[in-house]
């Protein structure tokens, strides 16, 4: 058992799995999600359960803010019954959002004078790396604060990269993980619609470029919902729309082109116009496939 207690805000697709690893590996829990059947999960595995992030960061040595956005980071750290209020000086913490890098750097700063340690630690594999603890966290903070880290981040990741001393780093190259993915997410979309509407079966084509050179870990990852119809949402579409305009705000900022990001931002945004917003990311597929009036849903074949 650890003698750290651990505060975890925002108990979703992913930060239930990581959660669940904590206490796996000995750690004190204590969680809250807007969603109470998310916390009584928690509490079911053993951990607490907190009416609000205040209520969360009570005793914390370490609290994980493992929300969508930076709003909500504000919202839960600084807002009404925010964590602050309650969070014992010194604690680190930890910030597993997709934010723009500047936020970051000064949500450190901000953190640092109010007494309390950051970590800059997005983080990437999804729900299957986080239920299994295998996930990948790109974190940039102190020496000290890693090593006061280092059993909390081994309990959820299977590697952990430490990218510098300094907060935005983590948040940079997790900007680049998702400009790549919402490419990838999109272009496997299009590819797999136009083989449809070419005349290929989706399962076949599907099957065939997975061994092939034009694969990737999203195609292999997200076409299955698109041949199931399956758009439960482990990732929305809105996810990309913040991160692939966290991508484009920062091109602007540095006057660097983003052409490829900026077309499959374009196809994110008219999935969201096409009312599939709150559904799986993989839904762009269905912007191909109302504009071609074909279907890349395709049955499992029998044997």
């Amino acid at each position: 058992m650890s003698d750290k207690q651990i505060g975890f805000i925002g108990l979703g697709a992913m930060g239930a799995g990581m959660a669940a690893n904590l206490l796996k590996a000995g750690f004190a829990v204590t969680g809250f999600d807007i969603r109470a059947d998310a916390v009584d999960a928690l509490k079911g595995l053993g951990g607490s359960g907190a009416a609000s992030p205040a209520e969360a960061a009570k005793g914390a040595d370490i609290l994980f803010v493992m929300v969508a956005t930076a709003g909500q980071t504000e919202s839960v750290l600084f807002g009404e019954n925010g964590a602050l209020e309650t969070l014992p000086a010194g604690t680190i913490v930890v910030l597993t959002a997709t934010v723009p890098p500047d936020y970051a750097r000064t949500l450190a700063g901000r953190l640092t004078d109010s007494g309390y340690r950051m970590l800059d630690a997005p983080v990437s594999g999804g729900t299957v790396g986080a239920e299994s603890g295998n996930l990948t966290i790109m974190a940039s903070g102190s020496d000290d604060v890693f090593a006061d880290m280092d059993a909390a981040l081994q309990a959820v990741a299977g590697k952990v990269y430490k990218l510098g001393s300094e907060a935005g780093i983590g948040s940079t190259v997790k900007m680049a993980n998702q400009l790549l993915a919402g490419v990838h997410i999109a272009a496997a979309a299009e590819a797999m619609a136009l083989g449809t509407r070419a005349g290929a079966d989706p399962r076949t084509l599907y099957d065939v470029i997975s061994n092939s050179a034009g694969n990737s870990w999203m195609f292999t990852n997200r076409v299955p919902h698109m041949l199931d119809g399956d758009y439960t949402p482990l990732s929305a579409v809105e996810i990309f729309i913040k991160d692939l305009g966290i991508v484009l705000d920062t091109g602007r900022e540095l006057r660097f082109p983003l052409p490829i990001a900026g077309a499959s931002h374009q196809m994110f945004l008219a999935a969201a116009a096409a009312g599939h917003g709150r559904e799986d990311d993989s839904a762009v597929v269905k912007v191909y496939e109302q504009l071609a009036g074909i279907s890349v849903t395709s049955p499992k074949k029998e044997g």
